[in-house]
């Protein structure tokens, strides 16, 4: 009997069968040879980060309808495209003016325009300016670690100003996450930890890059003079 309980216990633990996915590595490219491990760590993590920005627009524009309409676009769908072609084209965002970088992360009350484009857009043009105004690294290319870091630091504002900034009624500018008698909607937070995560781990490499290199040159230079592995097979002649 005991047994038997133990038993569907242990199947009620058994994982869900939702599917979450699994890693895939990208294919090769020549663009892999002209690439140290830290630029392709920082490729990789500026792709990411950028997607991330492009999902939490939607989440913000699910959950604020009237924003995508004050741009004039005529669907959801549109006005993300629309942003998305603007981020990826280092266009400037004309509701801005010529506020950019960290500017335009402040949410002011005044601001008419859409808000979410203008707070998304202006994410990602602080994030690509923290790496040089690049989104793909290669060997001549340099990250400063610093800014990086800076950069982690001005999303983490960001997401407070979010949760803050409250129009002169006292409602906020923007709906984010939601914690009430109906649930907990606390996904816009992940997906922010997941930026402000990758900018650290980067900033931290990237810090850690030359004295690596130091490190790397000496023990390649004494393993392969003196650390060489012996054999542990000790080879006997026939006995005749």
């Amino acid at each position: 009997m005991a047994a038997a309980t133990l038993l569907r216990a242990l199947a009620g633990c058994a994982a869900p069968p939702t599917d979450r996915g699994e890693v895939r590595a990208e294919p090769m490219t020549s663009q892999d040879l002209i690439q140290s491990d830290v630029n392709r760590m920082a490729t990789l993590g500026m792709r990411d980060n950028l997607v991330s920005i492009h999902l939490l627009a939607d989440k913000l524009y699910r959950r604020n309808p009237k924003e995508w309409r004050k741009g004039g676009a005529a669907s959801r769908e549109t006005a993300l495209q629309t942003l998305r072609e603007s981020i990826e084209s280092r266009q400037p965002w004309p509701a801005l003016g010529e506020r950019h970088d960290v500017q335009a992360l402040a949410l002011q009350p005044e601001f008419q325009g859409d808000r979410v484009a203008a707070f998304c857009h202006a994410l990602a043009d602080m994030i690509i300016t923290s790496h040089g105004g690049k989104t793909s690294f290669h060997l001549l290319d340099g990250i400063d670690a610093q800014t990086v870091y800076n950069a982690a630091r001005n999303v983490e504002i960001a997401v407070w100003l979010l949760a803050q900034r409250r129009d002169a009624a006292g409602r906020p500018l923007l709906l984010a996450d939601e914690i009430g008698p109906q649930g907990r909607n606390l996904s816009f937070e992940r997906e922010f930890g997941k930026i402000v995560a990758r900018l650290d781990l980067l900033a931290e490499v990237t810090s850690e890059k030359y004295r690596r290199a130091v490190v790397s040159y000496v023990q390649s230079f004494v393993g392969g003079t003196l650390l060489q592995f012996l054999p542990v097979e000790v080879l006997t002649s026939a006995v005749p």
